[in-house]
């Protein structure tokens, strides 16, 4: 299951027609600074697909109308887990309200949902520990508000209705946009008893994205912002960066052993750059992919190898290093080795095609462990 983060602006345009209720805010370019169209204070929020933006300085008041230039100015010059700011969020500020956290988060090993809620919200959930309340729950919607019922009624009495109407909003939200994770944090509960959402993150299913129109209208819509998702409704195949400052490219295929492989890479201490899916039975003769998996690797500011791993099943290698060679003629000129395991059908007949194209920048290793050996010395040299 491969997730895909809505920056606030867009998770909470769509949970508003839910009947979430948010601040007034806009997006607006953060290099081209303009005030909204209500008064401060304002809260400015840097626009990114991932979390920590609190902790990053991407999220800052301004009261008044001539810091807002300034502050805009600086977030832009950010980078926030790896990403560069394009667009902020500015909304108005909310004061004098409680920080509360509440969450439903999928767990893809049990396929249960973990509903989750705590009085005290903020950057600092995480160090709450044992302040989290957590019911898991079937993913439907009568196992899913039994739980919510649960965590709310252990919550002080105060916070009993504003969790149900907002947990009943994120469980329509869960289900109805196959989301694996909507979490509203902080959620605020206001001084008159009403609640409004501080902030909202909205990870949605990237494999569904045929059957989500909203999904496919915001990709369409900001490509420059969903980068990994435009690129797979373009081509057809995974290929997500996990690691901006990532050192080694993948070439891979099958995404359940795409992501054996990057946890065993972090284990030893390697920097994978991304994630990869190619589907190489679907080339059918036609390195195009190729090109484009090379293409996309062009990106990334430390690469130091590529990493060629590809199981086969369906795929016959030999085919497979021909269509190899034939990228590496046509494609970008990336001047790193390639360390190269194909392990299945045709292997042999793929080694010697290989080992005959004179390249000697391709690193043939057939082991896993003495690939990603191979890695490591290129990677420290």
């Amino acid at each position: 299951m491969r997730a895909i983060i809505l920056i606030e602006h867009d998770a909470k345009t769509l949970a508003h027609r839910y009947g979430l209720k948010i601040p007034d805010g806009v997006l607006i370019s953060a290099l081209a600074p303009q005030a909204p169209p209500f008064p401060p204070p304002w809260i400015v929020k840097a626009q990114v697909t991932a979390g920590g933006r609190g902790k990053s300085g991407g999220i800052r008041k301004v009261t008044d109308r001539d810091d807002l230039a300034d502050t805009m100015a600086s977030i832009a010059n950010l980078k926030i887990a790896g990403f560069p700011v394009h667009d902020v969020r500015i909304e108005q500020a909310i004061d004098a309200a409680q920080e509360v956290y509440l969450g439903l988060v999928m767990d893809a090993a049990s396929g249960k949902v973990a509903v989750m809620a705590s009085e005290h919200g903020g950057v600092d959930v995480e160090d709450q520990g044992g302040a989290m309340i957590r019911r898991d729950a079937d993913l439907d919607d009568d196992a899913l508000t039994a739980a919510l019922k649960e965590v709310a009624q252990s919550l002080p009495d105060r916070l009993h209705g504003i969790v149900a109407e907002a947990g009943a909003i994120l469980i329509a939200l869960l289900l109805d946009l196959e989301a694996t994770m909507v979490e509203i944090n902080p959620l605020f509960d206001l001084p008159d008893g009403s609640w409004i959402a501080g902030d909202l993150r909205l990870d949605l299913d990237l494999n569904a994205l045929d059957r989500q129109p909203d999904l496919a209208r915001l990709i369409d819509m900001r490509p420059d912002t969903y980068v990994d998702a435009a690129f797979k409704a373009r081509h057809g195949y995974d290929l997500v960066v996990t690691d901006q400052n990532g050192e080694i490219g993948l070439v891979a295929t099958g995404a359940g052993l795409s992501m054996q492989l990057i946890d065993e890479m972090t284990r030893l201490g390697l920097k994978p750059y991304n994630f990869c899916d190619i589907r190489s039975g679907m080339m059918r003769g036609d390195p195009t992919r190729l090109i484009e998996n090379l293409q996309a690797l062009e990106a990334a500011p430390n690469l130091r190898c590529v990493l060629i791993n590809i199981f086969a099943g369906i795929t016959e290698l030999g085919e497979f290093a021909e269509l190899l060679l034939r990228a590496l003629e046509a494609g970008p000129r990336l001047d790193v080795p390639f360390v190269v395991r194909l392990v299945g059908n045709g292997q042999d007949r793929a080694d010697e095609i290989l080992g005959a194209s004179g390249r000697t920048d391709l690193l043939l290793e057939r082991d896993l462990d003495r690939a990603l050996d191979r890695c490591r010395e290129v990677c420290h040299d």
